[in-house]
C-alpha cells in the first residue's frame, strides 16, 4: 500500500515549436529532485505543450515546504524569460504565455492539501512576474469554472485568420478582475489561470475535415453545456491541414468515461456525414502517473 501523499500539476504552456525555450522551462524543473515531471505532451500545430508534475506533499501548515510548489514556481518563471505570446501563433485557444496550471490531489492527499498550495502558487507568481492571476475550483470561494472564466475573458474565439490564435491578447483592460496581480495584462505576457480539482482526464477525437462549423456543432452537442453527456466539455479545434479535433474535459471519468465519449462524438459525426478516428488521451491515468512517478524517484 502507498502511504506517501501525492499531488499531481499539470502546466499548459503555449509554446511547442521552440525547444530551446522547453529545455529552459525543464531544467527549471530539475532544481528540485523531489518534483518530477512524468509526462510530456507536445502538440506542433497547436503549438502548446502540456508537463505533468508529481510530487510527494509534506503534511505541514506550510504550503512553502512543498517540493511541488516550488518547482512550479521556477518552472513558470522559466516560461515568461523564454517565451514572447505576440510572436505565438497556433490552433489552440490560450490567454497567456502560461496558459493554465491546475492541481490534483493524488494518493493520501485531499483537494483541500491540494487547495493551499494552488493559492500559495498563484499569489506567488502574481508578486514574481506582475501577471494577473485567475483562480477557480477549489481555491476559489465561489466555487467558479474553468471554461466561465475563459468565456468571460473570449478563450474560444480565434483572433487570426484559418482559425488562428496569434499574437497577444488584448487584456489592456480585463472584463474580469483577477484574485491576485494587476488589473492589466501585458501582450507579451497575457494572463494565467490557476485552479485545484478532482482528477480530469483529457481526450481528444479526430475528425476527417476542414469543416469546422460542422465539428464545432458536434462539440456543442457531445458537451453537457449543449444538452448532451454531463461533466463533458468540449471544444471544436483545426488540426493540421486536413482535420479538425473534438477536444474534451471529461470533468468525471468516472461518470462518463472516453469510450462513451467516443461513441456519441461517432453518432453525431455520422449525422454531419463525417468521419471519425480514434480519440487519445493527453495524458496518463492516475494509476499509470503514480506508477511513473514511483520509477522515476526513489524513496528514503
Amino acid at each position: 500500500m502507498l502511504k506517501q501523499m501525492l499531488a499531481c500539476c499539470k502546466v499548459y504552456i503555449s509554446e511547442s515549436r521552440n525547444h530551446a525555450a522547453l529545455e529552459s522551462i525543464e531544467r527549471a524543473v530539475k532544481q528540485y529532485p523531489d518534483a518530477v515531471i512524468v509526462n510530456k505532451f507536445q502538440d506542433e500545430a497547436y503549438n502548446r505543450v502540456g508537463y505533468t508534475l508529481v510530487s510527494h506533499m509534506i503534511p505541514s501548515t506550510s504550503s512553502d515546504a512543498t517540493p511541488l510548489r516550488r518547482a512550479v514556481v521556477e518552472m513558470v518563471k522559466a516560461a515568461f524569460e523564454a517565451i514572447n505570446l505576440e510572436s505565438h501563433n497556433g490552433t489552440h485557444p490560450r490567454l497567456g504565455v502560461v496558459d493554465h496550471i491546475c492541481f490534483h490531489p493524488l494518493s493520501r492527499t485531499s483537494l483541500e492539501n491540494v487547495a493551499m498550495v494552488t493559492r500559495s502558487v498563484g499569489a506567488e507568481i502574481s508578486d514574481k512576474l506582475q501577471v494577473p492571476i485567475f483562480l477557480y475550483g477549489a481555491v476559489h470561494e465561489e466555487r467558479r469554472t474553468l471554461d466561465a472564466i475563459r468565456r468571460e475573458l473570449g478563450y474560444f474565439k480565434p483572433n487570426s485568420s484559418g482559425n488562428q490564435w496569434s499574437g497577444g491578447a488584448d487584456y489592456d483592460l480585463l472584463r474580469l478582475k483577477p484574485d491576485f496581480g494587476p488589473a492589466q495584462a501585458a501582450r507579451a505576457k497575457g494572463v494565467v489561470v490557476v485552479g485545484a480539482t478532482q482528477w480530469v482526464d483529457n481526450y481528444n477525437v479526430p475528425v476527417a475535415s476542414t469543416d469546422i462549423s460542422a465539428v464545432r456543432r458536434i462539440a456543442r452537442r457531445v458537451s453537457g453545456r449543449g444538452g448532451g453527456l454531463k461533466s463533458v466539455q468540449a471544444m471544436a479545434l483545426t488540426h493540421g491541414e486536413h482535420s479538425t479535433e473534438v477536444a474534451c474535459n471529461l470533468l468525471d471519468p468516472q461518470r462518463v468515461g472516453a469510450e462513451q465519449l467516443q461513441l456519441e462524438v461517432e453518432r453525431l459525426a455520422s449525422e454531419e456525414g463525417l468521419t471519425v478516428g480514434k480519440g487519445y488521451f493527453t495524458d496518463f491515468s492516475q494509476e499509470k502517473i503514480i506508477e511513473n512517478y514511483l520509477k522515476l524517484h526513489s524513496f528514503d
